[in-house]
């Protein structure tokens, strides 16, 4: 397959382009969601022994998720800046140890949103968190037990993955 012509056909917060796309001789035409890059973290705190995780709305879902910390990367920023920023921002920590584990595309069907997942140790926290207000952000600080957290039934796939990888540690 291969992507002839290129049409941004929406601009607004999100961007939506045209592509026109030849195979074996035909061509048909696909819409593609551009989305970014993002990061997550299954966020650690070695001292209480909990996972924090986040609650806020999500449009995509129109519900409430629990879900690990995430964000989009910015503009120049490294991805590992970018989850550190995310961390304090939404929990109020700082990162004590980062390991990375994945980078996937959430829906690569027609979206072109790559996340890279990462577990994040913290120790102690200096800042309420909750997001930024200027986002709209509303987020609420979710602790759970390790045994929690496994129990954890969740639509969302990063989260999944992050629980996945804790099973798999165990092993």
């Amino acid at each position: 397959m291969e992507i002839k012509k290129r049409e941004k056909a929406y601009n607004g917060y999100f961007k939506i382009y045209k592509l026109t796309v030849e195979h074996q001789g035909q061509e048909f035409t696909r819409e593609q969601f551009e989305r970014g890059h993002a990061v997550a973290a299954l966020v650690y705190d070695t001292v209480q022994q909990v996972y924090i995780l986040t609650k806020q709305f999500r449009v995509g879902s129109e519900s409430e998720l629990i879900e690990v910390v995430a964000g989009m990367i910015d503009e120049g920023e490294t991805p590992e800046a970018s989850i550190k920023r995310e961390i304090e921002e939404e929990i109020g920590y700082h990162v004590d140890k980062l390991e990375y584990l994945h980078t996937f595309y959430s829906s690569p069907g027609g979206t072109t949103e790559k996340v890279t997942l990462y577990y994040a140790e913290v120790s102690a926290q200096h800042a309420a968190g909750g997001g930024n207000a200027h986002e709209n952000e509303h987020i609420e600080l979710v602790k759970l037990t390790a045994q929690e957290f496994d129990e954890l039934e969740t639509p969302d796939a990063k989260t999944i993955i992050a629980q996945q990888w804790v099973k798999l540690q165990r092993k």
